[in-house]
């Protein structure tokens, strides 16, 4: 599976006009799963997504996880959006090919699956809508953006 993560101040996501998803400071996090993706990747990279130490701590360094987003242990927000553009594939060409992705019914079920353990593992998850056009809005904190492939668990 692959992710792009980007430290958000706020993010939401809009689809037909509506507000679907919404959080305050915390992590937006595009998700994508690949052909060959099982449910030991979306647990390793959820794992990872959750302990990853990108917020600043009160000397203004990077020590800080989602789970201790404040030092006191304040949780901070995740907003997980589908994004199976990130599979895109444009070695061959200038039109990117998608083979790469999970097939769509796939794709849902281990976004689906992602969804689920990040809601039994967090308190605080939003997210946009499978195979929805999404317009997504954020205010990037830093900038920090980060992206993360989870190669096959053996």
């Amino acid at each position: 599976m692959k992710a792009v993560l980007q430290r958000v101040a706020e993010a939401r996501v809009v689809v037909a006009g509506e507000t679907v998803g919404r959080i305050g400071p915390g992590l937006l996090v595009l998700v994508c799963a690949e052909r060959g993706d099982a449910d030991a990747q979306a647990d390793k990279l959820l794992a990872k997504i959750l302990k990853l130490r990108i917020f600043s701590d009160g000397a203004g360094k990077m020590n800080r996880s989602l789970q201790d987003i404040d030092g006191q242990g304040g949780c901070g927000g995740l907003l997980i959006v589908s994004q199976f553009t990130l599979a895109a594939d444009v070695s061959g060409g200038n039109r990117p090919s998608f083979t790469g992705a999970a097939a769509p019914e796939e794709g849902r079920r281990l976004y689906d699956y992602f969804v689920a353990q990040a809601r039994a593992a967090h308190p605080q998850v939003e997210t946009g809508r499978f195979a929805a056009d999404m317009q997504v809005h954020l205010v990037n904190d830093g900038p920090v953006t980060i992206a993360l492939q989870m190669a096959p668990v053996v």
